[in-house]
């Protein structure tokens, strides 16, 4: 008889955007006529930015024709895209980041996901709480878990409890973790961590022999310029972190698919008996064997992401939604709740009022005003009775979505 992976089966209910899709629909049936205001998940409403369309429609043509037709490319992305994001992206912040240790692939949320897979079930794994719940699902799947307890917390994982009092950032743990996931802007809080502390997080790295893997796909949505943009700016960081960047909220590419990871070429992990062992050369090996690379047109259209035009359209883009973000978060310290995040990330957390659960606030909001947003629950238990709204929403779908707030 076939067996299943019974890992699975250790997962707590369905993943949590399938799941607030679910609960809508059932809205929606039994309120057939009701207007919904959609401020939940993260995806983008505004259109790709001229430039990287027309870059685009110039990459589909060239596959229109026999000259400059291409099949498989490279798995690890084209030299061109590698190259940009490395000139632009890391060594103008004075990251010395190369374009061999960048990988290009078809989203930061496969990537993190897909990362595990190189690193031994033997590892205590330190997650954030609250956080992006991939971190933990695949963890799960993959058997580097053990069950769920009592408190939501899963067995073999070292939880960094991520409080108000603490603005939301993990502590570094007193215990050894060998792999520890930090996400910078965080989702879903919106807090953000400083050069002095993104130092802490190095140098234990380096005194326990650990990897960092640092997801920075809101990079781009970072006011403060204080506040460094990758890991990689941290002296050492190369030593000890992998770092994922996303085109998915920076230029609307949620639809188009396309982000990349970085390995550098010095991080080294262990075998069981100390050989050290070039992590860079694991993950290649995985995608040339798993993937198959991005299509051409796609790379061609995040290449444009870099050209001077490219870079003007898309932080027009970004003030958009962060002017979302500022007019959630006046809206809703106005009907008097404690709001968090806005400022640096494009995500809104506030806390809900007389201690109401976050799910419970979800019905509430729905059945009241018609608006959608994310329980905090869903990130873990430290969400619990703290809610998330999302400023990748249109313009008038936000203004409508905080007056109707006003009558919950």
């Amino acid at each position: 008889m076939a067996l299943i992976n019974e890992n699975y089966l250790k997962l707590k209910a369905g993943y949590l955007f399938p799941e607030i899709s679910r609960r809508v629909a059932a809205f929606s049936t039994a309120n057939p006529g009701r207007k919904i205001l959609r401020l939940g998940i993260g995806d983008v409403t505004r259109p790709l930015c001229p430039k990287i369309v027309e870059a685009f429609q110039k990459g589909v043509e060239e596959m229109a024709a026999s000259e400059t037709f291409r099949g498989y490319g490279p798995e690890q992305g084209y030299g061109f895209l590698r190259e940009a994001a490395a000139t632009h992206d890391f060594q103008a912040f004075g990251a010395d980041i190369r374009p061999e240790e960048i990988f290009i692939s078809d989203g930061s949320k496969c990537d993190t996901g897909n990362i595990q897979e190189i690193f031994g079930s033997g590892n205590t794994i330190a997650i954030g709480d609250p956080v992006y719940p991939v971190y933990v699902d695949t963890n799960v799947m993959a058997g580097k878990t053990g069950p769920v307890q009592e408190n939501g917390y899963y067995e073999n994982i070292l939880y960094m409890p991520c409080l108000e009092e603490q603005g939301f950032l993990p502590r570094v743990p007193k215990k050894k973790a060998d792999i520890i996931y930090l996400c910078f802007p965080n989702n879903p809080t919106g807090a953000t961590a400083s050069r002095a502390e993104l130092v802490q997080w190095v140098d234990y790295a380096k005194a326990n022999r650990s990897v960092i893997l640092f997801d920075a796909a809101y990079e781009a949505f970072i006011r403060d310029p204080a506040i460094p943009h990758s890991i990689f700016e941290i002296k050492g960081a190369k030593d000890v972190a992998i770092e994922f960047r996303s085109f998915s909220k920076t230029a609307g590419f949620t639809g188009t698919r396309c982000a990349y990871t970085v390995v550098p070429e010095s991080l080294h992990a262990y075998t069981q008996s100390g050989e050290k062992v070039r992590v860079h050369d694991l993950w290649l090996r995985r995608q040339t064997t798993k993937f198959n690379g991005v299509s051409y047109p796609v790379q061609k259209a995040a290449e444009a992401c870099y050209t001077e035009e490219g870079r003007t359209q898309i932080k027009n883009e970004i003030s958009y939604y962060m002017e979302n973000a500022r007019i959630i978060k006046e809206k809703m310290s106005g009907y008097g709740y404690r709001v968090f995040g806005a400022e640096n990330a494009p995500y809104v957390w506030f806390k809900t009022k007389n201690n109401m659960s976050s799910w419970n606030f979800f019905d509430l909001l729905l059945d009241k005003a018609g608006v959608v947003g994310t329980p905090g629950q869903g990130f873990g238990p430290s969400g619990e009775g703290y809610f998330r709204f999302s400023a990748f929403s249109s313009r008038n779908v936000v203004t409508e979505a905080m007056d109707a707030l006003e009558k919950v």
